[in-house]
């Protein structure tokens, strides 16, 4: 089964230093028909105004994959941890017991980012942050693994949850597949371009989710990059 979640049925809020758009629902009032898959929870668009960002709050047992898509965050916790991931990186964060952080627009442009939560397959373990170059030619014409909860995927940030976050860049007319396992839930959701997946037009902003499809055929009706996160 496939889902369209376009911009436009999906919760947002504008705060004038954040503008968010929110591909699961996060409140009571929200789109309830834009509910989490499986272990993935959370997938929040956003743009943080330059010298704004997140002050320093809380979190436990979750798992958050931040991806950038436009500029860089700084981010400082509790551990610690203090780290800077620019546009096409990403950053882990395992809340595991406990863990306050912040994240903050430190330079001159918007930053913009996907923000995606996943549930943890054990609740506690250390607190835990890290991040990574992921250079964007790597994942041409192919999904490349950006975070997985497989110990045996050394290749890439691990994360205690069971799911992998993939990413690929594709030309205009270029196409790929996924299979996902069965009875895993999949969503894609373009940080650039157009995709057409199994014949569903998914443009920025938009997201798309699959539950229990056997492949996904992903086309670029333009030059396109796009995340895909596969969960159980």
């Amino acid at each position: 089964m496939l889902q369209v979640r376009s911009r436009e049925t999906l919760d947002h809020g504008d705060l004038g230093w954040l503008k968010a758009r929110h591909h699961f629902v996060v409140s009571a009032h929200g789109n309830k028909a834009n509910s989490a898959l499986g272990a993935l929870v959370v997938w929040n668009d956003d743009e943080i105004a330059p010298g704004t960002g997140f002050g320093r709050h809380s979190h436990a047992d979750i798992e958050i994959v931040t991806y950038v898509r436009q500029g860089a965050v700084t981010h400082e916790d509790s551990t610690g941890n203090v780290g800077r991931t620019v546009a096409g990186d990403v950053q882990v964060m395992s809340a595991g017991t406990g863990i306050s952080h912040s994240e903050h627009n430190r330079d001159e442009e918007a930053l913009k980012l996907f923000q995606i939560w996943l549930l943890p397959h054990r609740g506690g373990g250390e607190p835990r942050w890290d991040s990574r170059k992921f250079p964007k030619a790597d994942r041409a014409g192919r999904l490349v693994e950006l975070a997985s909860g497989n110990p045996k995927d050394a290749e890439t940030l691990m994360i205690r949850a069971d799911a992998r976050v993939m990413g690929a860049t594709l030309l205009a007319g270029a196409t790929l597949t996924h299979a996902p396992a069965r009875y895993r839930h999949s969503y894609l959701a373009p940080a650039r371009g157009v995709v057409i997946v199994n014949g569903q037009r998914v443009a920025v902003g938009d997201g798309i989710a699959a539950i229990d499809e056997p492949e996904l055929t992903i086309a670029a009706e333009e030059d396109a990059e796009f995340i895909l996160v596969d969960a159980a």
